[in-house]
This record gives structure tokens, sequence and C-alpha cells, in this order.
């Protein structure tokens, strides 16, 4: 039962291919562009999955 739990809970590679690179374009960001939109970086990895996913 484990290995099916933990076969449907990894993203797919092409997913994290996406997640890496949105991750990175967060960091990559300036504090005034951060501050314009109201991101912290707390909210990173949430928005890196939202931004994978589409």
């Amino acid at each position: 039962m484990g290995f099916r739990t933990e076969f449907f809970s990894r993203p797919r590679p092409q997913e994290e291919a996406k997640y890496r690179a949105a991750l990175a374009l967060l960091h990559a960001m300036s504090n005034a562009d951060r501050a314009d939109i109201g991101v912290k970086p707390a909210d990173f990895p949430r928005l890196a999955r939202e931004m994978a996913l589409k």
C-alpha cells in the first residue's frame, strides 16, 4: 500500500522542472518587485507550485 501512495504523491518530472524554473524566477526578483506584488519569500514554494501547474 505504501508503494501506491508514494507513486501518486510524487510530482511528474515535467512539473518538477517547471517548479524549479518558477522558483528560480521568484528568487531572482528584486525586493522592490516583490513589494509591488505583495509576495514574501515564505510564499515562494506555494507560488512556484501554482506556476508549475499552469
